[in-house]
């Protein structure tokens, strides 16, 4: 059930030229795929850049940003320069910077971008890492950073991380930090196996690999759902124990994990057919169409009618 407590979170991205386009979207479309999932505004960001005027990426890419980094506050200041980040490394840019960074309340570094932060001071104390091709010259430049080989590292409210595929992981790791494991699952999903027909093409992978077991038979059994006790006798142990290990895993019960799956199938179903609501409701494990639209209605907020008008109103 989506969660009026929920705060959303405003990303301003300071872009330079030769910034990565791959960089850029890795950071973005895994927040602008949690709040798709959970139909809700959990984040949204703007585009700045030093002088408000457009920056071209590596590629050639043109970005009219929201205007000048000065002009905004939020929750996420991120620095990103990619290419040519040494030119950058001006007074100008250190100030500009420093004074960004009073204004959020978390600020990171995407790959070259730890240079930028470091260089005003950003960095001391905290551990961090840069594009690995930098890391030795980072470390002698800023002997107060604790630097460290990683693809992405969150110190306390400093965010860092080592490149394009990086950044991915580093988004991900934010929304599982922000929003729990299930939807960081969800989002990892999304992203990796909606090219086919089949929404399930790629199963939900957790790192536990008897959690994993479970999704893969409830991935396997959602027109014909299985109960918990025989889903354990499948995997071979007790109930108990895959109650006792869904939940440190994913913070939910086995249940409302299966009903999850067979609700997502729902929304995918009634976003992207013209199935009927009761042919939806059999192909996800519902003896008719009033018991699925009421567990539709508790889990995302409106029933699969409305959101299927919804989403139509909004291609």
């Amino acid at each position: 059930m989506p969660n009026s407590k929920i705060l959303l979170q405003q990303y301003n991205i300071l872009l330079f030229n030769g910034f990565s386009n791959h960089c850029l979207a890795n950071m973005v479309e895994p927040l602008r795929a949690a709040n798709n999932l959970s139909r809700q505004s959990l984040y949204t960001w703007r585009f700045c850049s030093i002088d408000g005027e457009p920056v071209h990426s590596s590629s050639g890419l043109v970005v009219i940003p929201y205007g000048a980094i000065s002009d905004h506050q939020g929750d996420v200041l991120v620095v990103m320069p990619s290419y040519g980040y040494l030119k950058l490394d001006t007074r100008s840019t250190t100030r500009a910077v420093l004074a960004a960074s009073r204004r959020h309340r978390q600020v990171a570094g995407l790959d070259t971008g730890s240079w930028l932060l470091a260089r005003a001071g950003l960095l001391d104390d905290h551990r961090a890492t840069i594009h690995w091709d930098e890391l030795s010259r980072f470390e002698e430049s800023f002997p107060a950073v604790d630097v460290v080989q990683e693809r992405f590292v969150i110190d306390r409210n400093r965010l860092t991380c080592s490149g394009a595929m990086a950044a991915f992981d580093l988004a991900s790791a934010l929304i599982r930090r922000d929003h729990g494991p299930l939807l960081f699952m969800e989002v990892a999903h999304l992203l990796m196996s909606r090219n086919g027909r089949d929404h399930y093409a790629l199963p939900l992978k957790s790192e536990d690999t008897l959690v994993n077991r479970a999704l893969t038979i409830m991935q396997a059994n959602l027109e014909t759902p299985l109960s918990i006790r025989d889903l354990a006798r499948n995997i071979g142990c007790s109930q108990k124990r895959i109650e006792t290990r869904v939940q440190v895993e994913l913070k939910t019960t086995p249940q409302a994990l299966y009903r999850r799956l067979r609700l997502n199938l729902a929304r995918n179903l009634a976003e992207d057919t013209e199935q009927s609501i009761a042919e939806i409701a059999g192909r996800c494990g519902y003896e008719n169409a009033s018991a699925m639209t009421r567990a539709f209605k508790a889990e995302f907020g409106q029933t699969p009618t409305a959101f299927r008008n919804g989403s139509s109103s909004d291609s």
